[in-house]
């Protein structure tokens, strides 16, 4: 089974901030059946206490990303934003990042994210393929992509 769902892929979405990305995606998430209802609130403290900016060369990524009871099926919902927006970066306190690329992860199994995470961060290394995830606007193209790489 994969973790790609070629409903939760979404080309240049246009969002303020990262709260409204972060609702965005949680929302279609829920609308899915993916995940609880009280995934997206779970997802927005988690994100204030451990942030998930990732300093990934000149595309930037999110991955916002919560605890495995707040899940009913594992998927991955993928967006990349029409303008960048501000994410605080996980590795260094105080910092923020221009984001063009999130990818919320729903793992339902508690040890899972950890490979999925793994996976995750051999994509982000590729500066080419990060490139065509946050310049694509045909999501059937990035879903191909995705699963043969997930």
């Amino acid at each position: 089974m994969t973790l790609i769902d070629s409903n939760l892929i979404f080309t240049d979405v246009e969002v303020d901030d990262q709260i409204q990305i972060i609702d965005f995606l949680a929302d279609k998430l829920f609308i899915n059946g993916n995940v609880k209802s009280t995934f997206k609130n779970a997802i927005e403290k988690r994100e204030q206490k451990y942030p998930t900016g990732l300093p990934t060369g000149i595309v930037k990524v999110a991955i916002p990303h919560t605890d495995a009871q707040y899940v009913n099926q594992s998927t991955i919902a993928f967006a990349n934003l029409k303008h960048s927006i501000e994410f605080q970066n996980m590795a260094v306190n105080n910092e923020t990042l221009k984001v063009s690329v999130v990818v919320m992860l729903a793992i339902a199994e508690p040890h899972g994210q950890v490979k999925t995470l793994e996976k995750l961060m051999s994509i982000f290394q590729d500066t080419n393929l990060l490139g065509f995830l946050s310049d694509e606007q045909d999501s059937t193209k990035i879903y191909k992509k995705l699963v043969t790489l997930l």
